[in-house]
């Protein structure tokens, strides 16, 4: 009581809440207004208005009479924009800049809790605001003066300038207009039938000034499309957040996405998120290219689809996890894109030296290796993976110096011609040298063959390393699997062990590598091999152990697929799912490797197809390649005259390719 004694009232107004406009009145913020602008000068405003994308482009006319207006500037800007000839579609009739372009971008998502107020003859009326948008100085006239250069000359070779589609004119703000827009910010009836929403109860007035949080959190706030606030991020989920940090950071040091996201988060939650839209580099994080370039998108410059330039940003990414720098020419020359394609990949992730190339952004961030190996691990699977569809896409020669898991190697210096020549030297002479060992060791095994003839000699494969004879002669038949996309990279790791290790007949941490069908880990390879054969049918071994080190990087730390798995286990597995090997006869002079050769493909799924498929594949068991007729011939011939073009399409797309008119199992044609 003794508060509102010394506070009393001085004056009550009453409130009217206006209507007429609440579904269309906006608020403009414009971030530098002429100080003698008024609401006089609106005659001398023009707006384009996009209702259904909730923008607006205002036009503001420049006092060219004013002392500060530089004349000659004005001329030269127009001449640039319009030519020297003027005509009725010129931006500036004049010939001078005499008006400047505002474009409009939403600032808030939420603004049912802003109004316009109108105060008159001591009522004040209030106006809910339907959007608040901010204005920023716009240069879409230089775009206009390109596509005005280019329709012209379109034009004058082919006799037409017209345009498929006419665009909305500006219309100009007039004083009776305005004026009478206004009027409709004050409520229009004094019977107050419109202002019934505030003859309310105090508390349910209250309610209204104040909702329940509950409402609050119904209504979630969508991400931003331009402008964004670090107030506004965190509002947002966790996966949201992190994907815009990096989609405008583009590059990032873990340590610095955790600073920027809070102290309360949680890294763990952070890790699993940031690897759904980055690439390890040099142990900093790289946004995705398909975040940058999503589906059905393509380029600015060139025009090329988002699938070949994401494929192209992911040759250069892989690049530096190969090397500190990378050559802009070199990436042009491989991926045959445009210059301008190019620079921007490269922009995205590295800074330019003079007369050394492209440096990555970044220092390299020994801290986080070391902290999480086992990201640092799924991530090089990762790469793995990403590398061998370059070198497939791109015919890249496979490197031969052993490598660690990216963000392992540490900083790379840049390598001089010279070098180079040396290295490539030395290792001619090492490959030389490994070829002549195993063409000796091949002619003993021949020569014991021949006095011993009921004799199988076992071959194992050499070690890059010259592992002494005791130690193969020791290992287990089996094989390890070869998850690098070299060959023998990595110092012969098998899936993270060492290659003795993973060859020997001991078990992977505690499971045996033979792979029985009642063990945890045959259980799970199993069931990856089936669902990967359902989809695909056909498949090689260097395809399918690609695929098995995705999923192997999909799953999280520990799991027991890590614990290691052989190529005789692998393909083990495969035959005991319902799949055979193909036998394909490839043609002496093919380039496929060995994996590339041994094509598995399901025999048996239970399904209408799997005769279909069976008479496709014993054609492919005793040709390389072959023509449709003679496909349709057979399959007609084994399966009957009542075989459908349908069903024919159906098991073709399944296991095959089509390449110069012929068709080929999957993963078996070399173009």
């Amino acid at each position: 009581m003794a508060n509102e004694e010394d506070d009393p009232v001085v004056q009550e107004i009453d409130v009217y809440l206006a209507k007429s406009l609440a579904e269309k009145l906006y608020l403009f913020q414009y971030p530098v207004r002429p100080a003698s602008m008024t609401y006089d000068d609106i005659p001398h405003l023009s707006a384009k208005i996009k209702p259904k994308q909730q923008k607006v482009e205002l036009e503001m006319a420049i006092d060219t009479l004013n002392p500060n207006y530089c004349r000659s500037k004005g001329e030269q800007i127009a001449l640039n924009v319009d030519g020297a000839c003027a005509d009725e579609t010129s931006t500036y009739s004049s010939k001078l800049m005499d008006k400047q372009t505002f474009c409009s971008s939403q600032t808030t998502s939420n603004t049912s809790r802003y109004a316009a107020a109108l105060y008159r003859q001591g009522e004040l009326h209030l106006t809910p605001l339907h959007g608040i948008l901010q204005l920023r100085p716009s240069f879409s006239y230089l775009d206009k003066a390109d596509a005005k250069h280019r329709e012209r000359e379109a034009a004058n070779e082919a006799g037409d300038s017209s345009q498929d589609e006419a665009e909305e004119d500006v219309k100009q703000i007039t004083d009776s207009r305005s004026e009478h827009e206004r009027q409709y910010l004050l409520c229009q009836g004094s019977s107050g039938v419109e202002n019934t929403e505030l003859v309310k109860s105090p508390s349910e007035y209250l309610m209204m000034l104040m909702p329940p949080s509950q409402e609050e959190e119904k209504d979630k706030p969508v991400a931003p499309s331009n402008v964004l606030s670090m107030a506004q991020l965190r509002t947002l989920p966790l996966a949201d957040q992190i994907k815009i940090l990096m989609k405008n950071v583009k590059v990032m040091p873990f340590a610095n996405l955790m600073s920027l996201l809070g102290p309360s988060v949680d890294s763990v939650a952070v890790l699993r998120g940031i690897q759904k839209v980055a690439m390890l580099v040099q142990g900093n994080w790289v946004v995705k290219s398909d975040i940058l370039y999503p589906k059905d998108s393509s380029s600015p410059h060139s025009g090329v689809p988002a699938e070949v330039l994401c494929r192209g940003r992911d040759f250069v990414m892989w690049k530096f996890t190969q090397s500190r720098w990378v050559v802009r020419k070199e990436v042009a020359a491989v991926t045959k894109l445009c210059t301008e394609d190019v620079k921007d990949f490269l922009e995205h992730m590295a800074v330019v030296r003079i007369n050394k190339g492209w440096e990555f952004i970044l220092p390299y961030d020994g801290e986080f290796i070391k902290k999480h190996p086992d990201v640092v691990q799924r991530q090089h699977m990762l790469w793995t993976g990403i590398q061998a569809k370059l070198e497939k896409v791109y015919n890249l020669v496979k490197e031969a110096m052993p490598k660690k898991p990216d963000g392992q190697s540490g900083p790379v210096g840049l390598v001089s011609g010279d070098q180079r020549v040396q290295v490539a030297k030395r290792q001619a002479q090492q490959n030389h040298a490994l070829l002549e060992r195993e063409l000796q060791r091949r002619k003993e095994q021949l020569q014991a063959s021949a006095v011993l003839p009921g004799v199988r000699i076992k071959e194992e494969p050499m070690s890059e390393e010259g592992e002494d004879e005791e130690e193969r002669e020791a290992e287990d038949e089996e094989e390890p699997m070869d998850t690098s996309p070299g060959g023998g990279l990595h110092g012969g790791l098998a899936n993270g062990l060492p290659a003795g290790r993973a060859a020997s007949g001991d078990s992977f941490n505690g499971h045996p590598p033979s792979g029985s069908a009642s063990t945890p880990v045959a259980r799970e390879l199993r069931a990856f091999v089936q669902a990967t054969f359902q989809k695909q049918f056909v498949l090689t071994l260097s395809e399918l152990k690609r695929l098995f080190n995705l999923h192997l990087a999909s799953l999280p730390p520990g799991h027991m697929l890590f614990s290691g798995i052989s190529d005789r286990m692998l393909q083990d597995t495969v035959l005991a799912a319902g799949c055979k090997q193909i036998l394909v006869p490839f043609p002496p002079q093919t380039a496929a490797s060995p994996d590339e050769q041994k094509v598995f493909a399901l025999w048996e799924s239970g399904d209408i197809s799997d005769q279909h498929r069976q008479v496709l594949l014993e054609i492919f068991s005793k040709n390389y390649r072959v023509r449709r007729n003679m496909i349709q011939a057979r399959l007609t011939q084994e399966c009957g005259e009542d075989l459908s073009k349908q069903e024919v399409d159906k098991v073709l797309k399944d296991c095959c390719v089509s390449y110069g008119g012929m068709w080929y199992l999957k993963g078996t044609v070399q173009s």
